[in-house]
């Protein structure tokens, strides 16, 4: 056996191993771009309890959605009214139609609806709403997943 020959060989990668850590990268930065684009942030604004509904709490969170960014499906417990402070807010309810909601405009979450989708259609501007929840003191306000 040629000892330089197999040495040199060696020395190289084979093909499937550059294209394997090639394919790496990119899915690398695929992953990456996706975490930026689910890009929301909750801000928590105040949290009452309601003397004339016993265990209950109003609860006000302010919602930042970064350009692009979506939220999994998810849903709240008890009511939810939502009121878009900035930008442009895409929603939609259940398996009902897919809304742009603009500032100064709001729509309400009956108890156990599916918030299907939550996005700021924009790439370059931020979005912001105020959701704010009537529910059971102890409840977790958002459950993602069906």
């Amino acid at each position: 056996m040629n000892t330089r020959r197999y040495l040199t060989a060696r020395r190289r990668p084979p093909v499937w191993i550059v294209a394997m850590a090639a394919l790496c990268v990119i899915a690398a930065g695929a992953v990456a771009r996706a975490v930026e684009v689910q890009d929301a942030r909750e801000i928590p604004a105040m949290e009452q309890p309601l003397p004339n509904l016993p265990g209950n709490s109003l609860t006000a969170v302010v919602v930042q959605l970064a350009p692009g960014a979506h939220v999994p499906s998810h849903h709240h417990a008890g009511f939810v009214f939502a009121y878009v402070l900035s930008g442009t807010v895409r929603s939609q309810l259940n398996d009902g139609p897919t809304v742009d909601y603009r500032t100064g405009q709001s729509w309400v979450e009956p108890p156990g609806t599916q918030h299907s989708l939550t996005a700021n259609p924009s790439e370059t501007d931020s979005a912001s709403l105020l959701a704010v929840f009537v529910a059971s003191s102890r409840a977790k306000l958002t459950t993602t997943g069906p």
